[in-house]
């Protein structure tokens, strides 16, 4: 059970890369996008971690809300029919 779980993570976080768009910027080249990440969680000091935390949290719901209403919206079209 432990290892589905941990699968199921993995794959959720991957897709998470592949939704922010970075994993097409860089031509899915596995390491490029590590040292992407790598770079991104040495800008997290001990100073000012929760802020950045804080803000990119913040981001990472407007983008999530953004998608959903999105969503909703194409659903709640009425079918145009000709």
């Amino acid at each position: 059970m432990e290892r589905r779980e941990r699968t199921h993570r993995l794959i959720e976080l991957g897709g998470l890369i592949q939704k922010s768009g970075l994993a097409d910027a860089v031509g899915d080249d596995r390491a490029t996008l590590y040292g992407a990440l790598l770079s991104l969680a040495e800008t997290l000091s001990p100073a000012d971690r929760q802020a950045t935390l804080a803000l990119w949290r913040r981001r990472g719901q407007r983008a999530f809300a953004a998608e959903q209403d999105a969503k909703a919206s194409l659903t709640a079209q009425p079918a145009v029919t000709p």
